[in-house]
């Protein structure tokens, strides 16, 4: 009796205590901010009707866009947007944010991690680039705290939207192959949280099916690889509720000539299955240039801002450099000619596209290659227009959020970028920032340059501390 006496007060204690903490939590998020006010801006709402709003007010109080052309309130911060141009924040659909990492050496136990990443650093190489929501596609339990740091205040950072990866074979992570596992792992990555299932490319085509259909039951999304075991059968990967394609080489090392009639075949299967397609195309084309020299990557101006233990594995270690041989840059050459046919292609029959960058991988910098990306999709043939949609309001409805991001709209996240050019005209406007809203914090250009300088500073007192080989002789 004693004992479940003490248990009730216990549980008692904690309850309080949580609704005590609830309650401050609720404090906390409805407590009163200044609004701030766009003065004079052309609002391109990104809405499907692409309504453009010149000289708009736009009214932005706790982080929610009140009116557009409502009342200014007295005490409202002033932003002049004469001339300039308002976008939604931008999505990126692929990305891959590093985690605390190590022990590099004999593991004890209650050992953590012995490298330690400042993850401000890496976001605020999105925040300077206008990006506002992330897609990562390899989590772990770690992302789920970087985000509650962000939701917390103590990171400025955009929103994530976190996939576990589900692989088959031998080794660390989910691992499944056979049916069952497969749905045991989705049932599992469910219940720990995860919001999205990415499948990956040792599945076999059992447990490929299997996964699909027991995310589509538990009211998850998958998106991923095509596994190798589809090599020859490529219609076959095509059933019902997978929902994209993260990179367009996926299905480019399927093609035997390489041509646009292939291309549209392709986009044909996506189309009958509406299965999106997240290209990627910058990370082929980075590939194709690290395998014939690593003088871009050495020559890169925003290198600067990459953390010097990244900067050190991309310039000393580098994979695709090592595969250096004729045979392989007419192989990637063949890569990049074709995920441009997809993308026109997908275009003209109406597959949705949305814009990722697989940030993480080699010389492919967080944040600004997200412009490179929308620049390669035009170039591939689509519009500034359908660029654009590509990275806001395409990516948030298949993300589920289309309701609070996205668009330009009363009642909205502000999740908004200040640019001082039309991206309309011309979408490498993408990239003249005037200032960034992001999880209802105003940074404008001045901060966005102090942040990066001192980034990069940082970054270069640092990189005596960071070398790869030294490192991972450690491990060893």
């Amino acid at each position: 009796m004693k004992f479940r006496k003490h248990l009730y007060a216990l549980v008692g204690f904690l309850t309080f205590s949580l609704l005590i903490s609830l309650n401050g939590y609720s404090q906390r998020q409805t407590t009163k901010q200044t609004p701030f006010v766009i003065k004079n801006v052309n609002v391109i709402t990104m809405t499907s009707s692409n309504t453009i709003l010149e000289n708009a007010t736009v009214i932005i109080s706790n982080n929610i866009i009140q009116s557009i052309n409502g009342v200014i309130p007295k005490n409202a911060t002033i932003i002049d947007g004469k001339g300039k141009w308002l976008i939604p924040g931008l999505i990126d659909m692929h990305v891959h944010i590093p985690t605390d990492g190590g022990p590099f050496g004999p593991k004890l136990p209650t050992q953590g991690a012995t490298l330690f990443m400042d993850i401000q650093n890496y976001m605020t190489l999105y925040n300077a680039n206008g990006v506002t929501t992330i897609f990562d596609l390899g989590s772990r339990v770690e992302h789920f705290g970087q985000r509650n740091e962000i939701g917390k205040g103590k990171v400025i950072g955009p929103r994530m939207a976190l996939a576990a990866m589900i692989d088959g074979g031998e080794g660390q992570g989910r691992r499944a192959n056979t049916a069952e596992d497969g749905r045991q792992a989705v049932r599992s990555a469910k219940a720990e949280g995860y919001e999205f299932i990415k499948v990956y490319s040792d599945l076999n085509i059992e447990t490929f099916n299997a996964i699909i259909d027991e995310a589509n039951k538990q009211g998850l999304k998958t998106i991923g690889h095509i596994p190798e075991a589809f090599q020859g059968k490529l219609k076959d990967v095509f059933v019902p509720h997978f929902g994209m394609i993260a990179h367009a080489e996926e299905l480019t090392k399927h093609a035997i000539n390489f041509n646009e009639a292939e291309a549209k075949g392709m986009a044909e299967m996506l189309k009958k299955n509406e299965t999106w397609l997240c290209p990627t195309l910058i990370t082929i084309e980075w590939i194709l240039k690290q395998v014939k020299s690593l003088d871009d990557t050495k020559a890169l101006p925003t290198l600067k801002y990459v953390h010097p233990l990244t900067q050190s594995k991309w310039l000393t270690a580098n994979k695709y450099n090592q595969w250096s041989d004729s045979a392989t840059i007419a192989k990637f050459e063949n890569y990049v000619k074709f995920n441009n046919y997809l993308v026109k292609a997908c275009k003209e029959i109406g597959v949705p596209i949305v814009a990722g960058t697989d940030a993480g991988t080699s010389s492919v910098v967080p944040g600004f290659t997200m412009h490179d990306e929308l620049e390669l999709y035009v170039a591939a043939g689509l519009t500034p227009q359908e660029a654009l949609a590509s990275a806001t309001r395409l990516p948030a409805n298949w993300l589920g959020i289309g309701s609070i991001v996205g668009t330009i709209e009363i009642n909205k996240l502000a999740d908004l970028v200040l640019l001082d050019a039309n991206p309309f005209d011309n979408i490498n406007n993408t990239r003249k920032i005037a200032g960034v809203f992001i999880n209802g914090k105003w940074i404008d250009k001045k901060k966005i340059d102090i942040a990066l300088s001192e980034l990069a500073k940082w970054n270069n007192a640092n990189k005596d501390k960071y070398d790869w080989k030294t490192i991972m002789n450690k491990k060893k």
